[in-house]
């Protein structure tokens, strides 16, 4: 490949190599009709931006609906959980040729080939949020990414999963091999849209489980990849991820290398429920590792910092009970609080 990169941009995108590597080896020889992949990686990440970058005008939605979907080619699927996790975790890249543009923070639709068994009507389509940038993991912008948790439904009579209550959409895409077409829609969504405006901006980014797939999205934009915004950026980025021990952790090696260049602007806190105490003696969940640093939160928050909150739905009582606690102790009204982030589009929630 003949082209020059600085320095500063090999060190930028030394996380991506991995990626098409592993994504460039999950081809198989044969007749499989294998979607183009490129690993080149452009020296700047810039040829998908709005004039000015920050400017959300633009931002494309729902181009492509349930009866006219978009299909996406798989390049890779690859289980990036350990052993020990709680269920399987997978990240799948897809092909989409630069046709089905989006940005950080948008979902995807995917629609699992088949019939429902109850009336032979097609499946509905499910959401799934974008786990890399507008450029894709391989920086060409013509791949995307998901971040998916295979559901399973394990039956206590028969002690073992029951095959017949699995979820098919997840199922489909955690058994997708190279080449298998994707039916999808989209994009969808702007609540988790990152405001680019101001650079100084502080982002804290709340997360269980797979809900940590925008703010992959994010870091990579902010962090990784030669973008306008990246170069631009002088705020502090904050990962809190939520999952049940070491193994389930995710994008952990993409998280310590970010860190480890930016120390300044970029923190990460874990909250392990099956390996760490929260102050109270009991399991550590994310609203107690973000409560640890409630004083900190709240100050960013004053000072216009954005909030983000993603995962299952099931996160969202337990970190606005610990919320309105320390809001109390603070003097101040919870719901006003709230209200008050909300009007400034500060508050950003999208749970399933």
């Amino acid at each position: 490949i003949n082209f020059k990169l600085s320095l500063r941009t090999m060190v930028k995108t030394a996380l991506c190599v991995a990626a098409c590597v592993a994504s460039a080896s999950a081809f198989v020889p044969g007749n499989v009709n294998t979607p183009s992949f490129s690993t080149r990686l452009s020296a700047k990440q810039d040829f998908l931006e709005a004039t000015p970058y920050h400017d959300q005008s633009t931002v494309p939605v729902n181009v492509y609906k349930n009866k006219a979907p978009f299909t996406g080619k798989v390049v890779s699927t690859k289980r990036i959980v350990g052993p020990q996790a709680t269920g399987e975790t997978c990240h799948i890249i897809i092909d989409h040729n630069g046709d089905f543009p989006y940005w950080e923070g948008q979902s995807w639709g995917v629609i699992p080939p088949g019939t429902r068994e109850k009336d032979g009507k097609p499946h509905s389509v499910r959401l799934y949020s974008i786990a890399s940038s507008r450029y894709g993991d391989d920086m060409t912008g013509k791949t995307g990414s998901l971040c998916v948790r295979r559901a399973t439904y394990w039956c206590p009579e028969l002690k073992a999963d029951d095959p017949a209550k699995k979820g098919v959409c997840s199922n489909f895409l955690c058994d997708t091999s190279p080449g298998d077409e994707v039916n999808m829609t989209g994009p969808a969504g702007k609540v988790m849209l990152l405001p680019e405006e101001d650079p100084n901006t502080d982002y804290i980014m709340v997360a269980t489980g797979t809900g940590i797939a925008p703010y992959r999205g994010f870091v990579r934009r902010l962090f990784v990849e030669e973008t306008p915004a990246g170069a631009a950026y002088k705020g502090q980025a904050w990962l809190f991820l939520g999952v049940a021990n070491s193994d389930a952790l995710l994008y952990d090696d993409e998280w310590q290398s970010v860190l480890k260049k930016y120390p300044d602007n970029f923190r990460l806190d874990y909250a392990l429920s099956r390996e760490q105490e929260n102050k109270k003696g009991g399991k550590m969940y994310i609203q107690d590792k973000v409560e640890e640093y409630a004083d900190e939160v709240f100050t960013k928050l004053d000072n216009g910092a954005h909030i983000y909150f993603c995962g299952l739905k099931g996160m969202m009582p337990g970190i606005q009970e610990m919320l309105k606690g320390v809001a109390e102790s603070k003097g101040l009204d919870f719901d006003e609080w709230v209200k008050g982030l909300k009007k400034k589009k500060q508050w950003h929630v999208e749970v399933y």
